[in-house]
C-alpha cells in the first residue's frame, strides 16, 4: 500500500497540473465527471448497497442510513452538483480590488488556488465528488479519506472521477482517495504541513476535535450543528410551524437541521400545543423546560445536555422564555456557531438578533435548512466552517482560494536615496 506522505506529494505535484488549467478545461473536465457517474451508476449504487448492508449489520439508525444512502435520485443529484459547479464562474484570477499607490504603483488583489487540500469526512458519499469538484474547479488537488461506513461508495465513486482525469491526459492524483482507513493515517496526514496547505474536516464532534487537536495544517472546522428557531411576539405563527416543521422534519440528519426550540411567553400558550401535536404527527420527540412542560404536560424533562445536543434525529428540545433577550442569552451559552433563526414580525427585534449572534448564518423568517452552499448560490459546498479565519459558514468556490497581492510598477524603489548616482 502507498504510504500517505507519497499519496501527498503525488497529489501536491498534481496540483500545478490543476492550477495550470483554463477556465474551460476545467468545466470540461466537471461535466466529463458528471457523465463517469451517470454511466457507472448501477456500480456506484451496488457498492451504497454493500455498505448500507454493512451498517445495519452494526445496528446503524435510521437517520445515519440516511446520512450514506444513494438511490437513482441522489447520485443524479450528485452529478447535477457538478455540473452546476462548472456553471459557476471561476475565482481564480478574479481581481477582487485594485488601486493606485501615490508613487505610482498599481496594486491588485487577485484570487489564487490554496494548492493542496486534505479531506476528512465520515458517512456521506456525495462529500467524494462534491469536495473534488470544487477543489478543482479553485485550482486545487484534493486529498480525500472517507470513513469505513461508506468506504465501497467513496471508493466507486472516486474512480469514476479518475477515469475522467485519466481520458483529460490529467494526473489521476489530483483526486486521491486514502483508502487505509487507520486513524494513525489520519494523524500522520494532517501533520504534513510541508505538503498540505488546509485540511477539512467534516463529520462527527469527536472526528473533528481529533483532527484539529493534533493537525499542524490549518483546519476549518465544521463543528456539531445546534441549530435554533425563536418564535417571537408578535409573529405569524403559521410561518413559524411551517419553518419549524421544515427546519426540523426535512431532513433531521443534517447539520442544518433544528435541534431546539425557542419561544416568547406571550405565544407559547398558542403556539406550543399545536407546534407538538404536528411535529409528532411526523414521528419527533419533544424534551421540554418547567414552562413549556406547564403547557404541556406529558412533555419530557430538557436537560442542559439536551440544549447543548446535535441530535440529527427526529429529537427537539423546546424552551419557553420572556422574550428576545432571554432567547439571545440561551443562543448565546448552547450555540454551535452554525445557524440561528428568528420567526418575527417586528423588524427592530429582527435587527437586534441578527447583530446580537454571530453565528455563521442567521435567518430571519426562513428555514435553517437555507444554511446551504447550494441553496445559498455557491453551488456544491465543501463544508460550513464555524471557524473565523478565511471562510466562515457554506464554502463554496471562492473558500477554496486565497487573495494574493500582485503589484505592477515602472521601476520604483522605496529608498532612491540609497541608489547610486548617475554617471
Amino acid at each position: 500500500m502507498t504510504g500517505i506522505r507519497t499519496q501527498a506529494l503525488q497529489a501536491r505535484d498534481a496540483a500545478l497540473a490543476v492550477a495550470a488549467l483554463s477556465t474551460d478545461a476545467k468545466n470540461a473536465l466537471l461535466q466529463a465527471m458528471a457523465a463517469a457517474l451517470e454511466a457507472d451508476a448501477a456500480v456506484i449504487l451496488e457498492a451504497n448497497a454493500r455498505d448500507l448492508e454493512a451498517a445495519r449489520a452494526k445496528g446503524g439508525g435510521s437517520a445515519m442510513l440516511d446520512r450514506r444512502r444513494l438511490d437513482g435520485k441522489r447520485l443524479q443529484g450528485v452529478a447535477d452538483a457538478l455540473r452546476e459547479v462548472a456553471a459557476l464562474p471561476d475565482p481564480v484570477g478574479q481581481v477582487t480590488r485594485a488601486y493606485d499607490r501615490p508613487n505610482g504603483i498599481h496594486v491588485e488583489r487577485v484570487r489564487v488556488p490554496l494548492g493542496l487540500i486534505a479531506m476528512i469526512y465520515e458517512a456521506r458519499p456525495n462529500v467524494t465528488a462534491d469536495a473534488a469538484a470544487l477543489c478543482l474547479k479553485a485550482g486545487n488537488a484534493v486529498v480525500l479519506r472517507g470513513g469505513s461506513e461508506a468506504i465501497h461508495s467513496n471508493t466507486a465513486i472516486a474512480a469514476a472521477l479518475r477515469r475522467a482525469l485519466r481520458e483529460a491526459d490529467l494526473p489521476e492524483a489530483a483526486i486521491t482517495l486514502v483508502e487505509d482507513l487507520r486513524r494513525e493515517t489520519i494523524l500522520e496526514l494532517i501533520q504534513l504541513n510541508d505538503i498540505v496547505d488546509l485540511v477539512i474536516p467534516r463529520g462527527g464532534e469527536g472526528l473533528i476535535r481529533f483532527v484539529a487537536e493534533h493537525a499542524r495544517v490549518p483546519v476549518i472546522k465544521h463543528y456539531k450543528g445546534v441549530c435554533h428557531q425563536y418564535v417571537d411576539a408578535p409573529c405569524d405563527l403559521g410561518l413559524a410551524l411551517d419553518l419549524l416543521i421544515d427546519g426540523k422534519c426535512s431532513r433531521p440528519a443534517a447539520c442544518n437541521a433544528l435541534e431546539t426550540l425557542l419561544g416568547h411567553a406571550d405565544v407559547a400558550a398558542t403556539f406550543l400545543p399545536r407546534a407538538v401535536r404536528a411535529l409528532r404527527e411526523r414521528g419527533v420527540e419533544l424534551r421540554g423546560c418547567a414552562r413549556s412542560r406547564a403547557i404541556v404536560p406529558d412533555l419530557r424533562e430538557a436537560t442542559g445536555d439536551d440544549y447543548a445536543a446535535e441530535y440529527l434525529d427526529l429529537v427537539l428540545a423546546v424552551r419557553v422564555g420572556d422574550g428576545l433577550e432571554q432567547a439571545i442569552e440561551h443562543i448565546q451559552r448552547y450555540t454551535s456557531d452554525h445557524t440561528e433563526v428568528i420567526v418575527t414580525a417586528d423588524a427592530s427585534h429582527a435587527e437586534r438578533f441578527v447583530q446580537a449572534l454571530r453565528s455563521a448564518v442567521v435567518m430571519v423568517n426562513a428555514s435553517s435548512r437555507f444554511s446551504d452552499g447550494g441553496e445559498l448560490g455557491l453551488g456544491a459546498e465543501i463544508g460550513i466552517s464555524t471557524t473565523r479565519l478565511h471562510s466562515y459558514g457554506p464554502m463554496g468556490l471562492e473558500a477554496l482560494t486565497v487573495e494574493r497581492f500582485v503589484v505592477r510598477g515602472e521601476g520604483q524603489v522605496r529608498h532612491p536615496d540609497l541608489l547610486a548616482p548617475a554617471e
